[in-house]
């Protein structure tokens, strides 16, 4: 089987290793479910590639995971360490967000799958809770080692390990069972002699020693004396037959266990009978017994195929047995399957509780529902019930109430799940990508436009799902015109439409695309003041009960406030970024034999302005270049960066040897600010001989390119960051680079990243500038600071200054 998406192909070889792993890992662990998930070929972005033990439609809002977004995958997968969570509290201490979609009470193991620079995916195994008791050593040995093994045969494959197809469903083998045993035998019933092999002995539990050829008083007494009775009867039936004839009959074995006995016979042989014993093992489910019970019973399987239907349920849901066995519930029953039951799905699947609660199949039919999880799959009970104190309106959708505080709290996770995730949402564009993960998954929307107002019009601020220019005439829109997504924002109404067809009756002559689907338009308006409106879009025409009309209009107000205060944040932003510029040089002195150009790149993660600088200073001594960082972020990280290059030019100014700027610069910190630190750089270069004299102070080691290509990591002697030890000393390394030779100077932000060595990034740098050639020192820096540019997700500033020797010009 090939499974494949927008024209991408996943080898069987691929999907036959992460299904091996799977089934490997949850058997290691004593789990019920698993999966793994693997990178996909949108940068940032994890696709659920395999899910066995667990229907795949339930745990949809989940198969596409952010790696940036609080969760375990995600944690997993960036930082590249397993996590472990025992219980639920561990769980909702850890990761809230999580618990907020999957509040049931299950313990989850995720561990990552290694690859050549970095991980490919995470592996995941999902088990019942041991409240208190942390995940034991010894599985997580298990665990991590299957994951190194699924790691290495990925990269045998040799095929990209990425996914972009919906997640591959797997069975779970049943638990180690013992196999099918057989008996033979022979009965001649005129001498009443009965001889048997071994086989038939171990099914009765009797030793062949203990029984004598032909004693079939022995073989008898392991079975109760019905059955004896019954076989008798059966033997002489099959032995006075004239025609070859064949008999069965169900006895019970040792500790009532069912067997099977087979006898055949005929005419001419005296009598005498050939028998099988049959020892099946224990039999999953007994349909004769099931329509004993006087509920309606059925079963399904933990992918939700239903397994077993009894008599009673055929009567109630009106359907044959024959009919549902082997169809998935959610087809099966769509009454049960809809949106408000889910959560007690999972509730079932996830955890070992019995879950009850009241679903509505019709109109005017309730239906108690009673689910009874167990490791192979679920016992559901049905009965007929009436809701207390309501009568159900004529014509309503089945479903479209919740009929207890459990249905009522089964969609309150997704406002829930929302908030939580909106709280950490900093910036406008990273509030559109949460109500992208979020909203949509929850509610099955495809698109999704979201509208901001900007001096009395509305400007498209995130659009995804839309054909490609669709809203481009909707941009800019005036506030006075007629249209859908301006008048849910002016009245503060929101808008449903249950199909396309009802939008053009509504608003003639709107533009419309091809779609034929619903569309929802909600204001966004935080505190009274109007900041936008949302729009979502839906590929099927479809209906809104009012608890999701309800759900909607809330989630658009918590929108509306991220929104506002990622506004905010941008204005702020721009005034300390605006601040950050005001400390840092404007332009660097030119001198000749000697380049410089220096590159600052600010953070993504934090409004505050950082302590990152540098500097080039002309003294009589030479061109001095600088490079330093103070501890931390914020208006006093800020301003010690400020005193403390003015210190260091003053210094150097001054005539002061490197080793002196250096000392004074530590004990000035130490005076100004005993609880700050900040690491430095100091390099003294003569533009004429080249004889260069450095010291450094806690910092990265530069990086030099040589005039052939060649790049080093220089080895300079160092002493302790400024600010800790006042009697510190910083001993000097002098260098001698030739001609054409650059000399990279940077801060920590530009090799460290979350989740990888720090080696990864010293090498990423050296390659950059082996491949500069001899193009223009700004387009190197450009090169070197672009590659950071790419990752939108920087903890911290990047300083970067090279400076290149040139040859003297004649």
């Amino acid at each position: 089987m090939t499974w494949s998406h927008e024209g991408s192909r996943t080898s069987d070889e691929l999907e036959l290793v992460l299904a091996r792993a799977v089934v490997s890992a949850v058997d290691a662990v004593g789990g019920y479910a698993g999966g793994v998930y693997l990178r996909s070929r949108t940068p940032g972005l994890l696709l659920l590639a395999v899910l066995a033990g667990l229907p795949p439609p339930l745990l949809r809002p989940w198969w596409r995971m952010q790696v940036n977004r609080p969760f375990p995958v995600a944690e997993a997968f960036t930082w590249d360490t397993p996590v472990y969570l025992g219980d639920a509290e561990d769980a909702m201490r850890r990761f809230p967000q999580l618990m907020a979609g999957l509040p049931f009470p299950f313990a989850s193991l995720y561990v990552p799958v290694p690859g050549g620079a970095g991980p490919v995916g995470v592996l995941v195994v999902l088990r019942y809770a041991t409240r208190g008791v942390p995940v034991g050593g010894a599985d997580r040995r298990k665990l991590e080692s299957l994951a190194g093994r699924l790691g290495d045969e990925i990269a045998a494959l040799g095929v990209p390990p990425v996914w972009e197809a919906d997640p591959l469903p797997l069975r779970l083998p049943e638990g180690t069972m013992r196999p099918l045993r057989v008996g033979r035998f022979e009965w001649d019933t005129a001498g009443e002699t009965l001889t048997a092999d071994s086989g038939a002995y171990e099914i009765l539990g009797i030793e062949p020693s203990d029984a004598p050829t032909g004693a079939v008083e022995t073989l008898a007494s392991a079975l109760p004396p019905e059955d004896v009775y019954g076989l008798r009867t059966l033997a002489a039936g099959a032995a006075g037959s004239q025609d070859p004839h064949v008999r069965r009959m169900r006895i019970r074995g040792p500790g009532g266990r069912p067997l099977l006995v087979e006898l055949s016979g005929r005419s001419g042989h005296g009598g005498r009978l050939k028998g099988l014993l049959l020892d099946p093992g224990p039999d999953p489910s007994d349909p004769e017994a099931a329509d004993r019970i006087p509920r309606a019973m059925l079963t399904h399987d933990r992918l939700g195929r239903i397994t077993l239907v009894n008599g009673r349920a055929e009567e109630i849901l009106g359907r044959d047995g024959a009919e549902l066995i082997g169809r998935p519930v959610s087809e099966a029953l769509p009454w049960l399957a809809h949106p408000s039951y889910e959560d007690h799905l999972r509730a079932a699947l996830f955890s070992d509780d019995p879950v009850y609660f009241l679903a509505r199949r019709t109109p005017g039919q309730w239906m108690s529902v009673s689910l009874f999880p167990g490791p192979d799959g679920v016992t559901v009970m049905l009965s007929p019930s009436g809701r207390p104190g309501h009568t159900p309106e004529s014509g309503a959708t089945p479903g479209a109430e919740l009929g207890s505080p459990a249905d009522r709290a089964a969609i309150l996770y997704r406002p829930v799940a929302l908030a939580i995730a909106l709280t950490e949402a900093v910036t406008a564009r990273q509030v559109s990508a949460v109500v992208t993960e979020e909203l949509l998954p929850a509610f099955g929307g495809r698109q999704l436009a979201i509208y901001l107002e900007r001096e009395r019009r509305l400007y498209l601020a995130w659009e995804t799902g839309f054909p490609k220019g669709f809203l481009d005439g909707f941009d800019g829109v005036r506030l006075d015109a007629r249209i859908p997504g301006v008048e849910t924002l002016t009245t503060g109404r929101p808008l449903f439409f249950e199909s396309m067809q009802k939008l053009g009756e509504a608003y003639p002559g709107i533009p419309m695309d091809a779609s034929v689907g619903a569309r929802a338009f909600l204001p966004l308006i935080a505190s009274g003041r109007p900041v936008g409106s949302c729009i979502l879009g839906f590929d099927q025409p479809r209906g809104f009960n009012p608890e999701e009309r309800t759900v909607l209009t809330a989630l658009a107000g918590l929108i509306a406030q991220a929104l506002e205060r990622a506004r905010r944040y941008d204005t702020e932003s721009e005034l300390a970024r605006g601040l950050q510029d005001a400390l840092l040089p404007h332009r660097l002195p030119v001198v000749e034999g000697v380049e410089t150009v220096g590159r600052y790149l600010s953070g993504t993660q934090d409004i505050d302005v950082g302590g990152d600088w540098y500097d080039v200073i002309e003294t009589d001594g030479g061109l001095v270049l600088v490079i330093g960082d103070v501890q931390g972020h914020g208006v006093t990280a800020a301003a010690t960066m400020g005193q403390l290059r003015s210190a260091v030019r003053a210094f150097a100014l001054t005539g002061h040897e490197p080793q002196e700027v250096m000392r004074a610069t530590n004990h000035l910190l130490i005076g100004l600010d005993p609880g700050q630190f900040a690491t430095c750089c100091y390099v003294l270069l003569d533009p004429v001989t080249g004889v260069t004299r450095a010291v450094r102070a806690g910092h990265p080691q530069p990086v030099m390119r040589h005039p052939d290509g060649r790049t080093e990591v220089l080895d300079l002697a160092g002493g302790v960051v400024l600010g800790v030890d006042p009697d510190a000393a910083y001993p000097v390394t002098e260098l001698r680079p030739g001609p054409g030779a650059v000399l990279a100077l940077f801060t920590d932000g530009l090799v460290e990243k979350a989740g990888r060595d720090i080696d990864e990034g010293i090498e990423r740098l050296r390659d950059t500038l082996s491949t500069v050639g001899h193009m223009p020192l700004a387009e190197a820096a450009d090169r070197v600071i672009g590659q950071a540019r790419q990752d939108e997700d920087r903890p911290d500033d990047i300083a970067l200054l090279l400076a290149a020797r040139r040859a003297p010009a004649r």
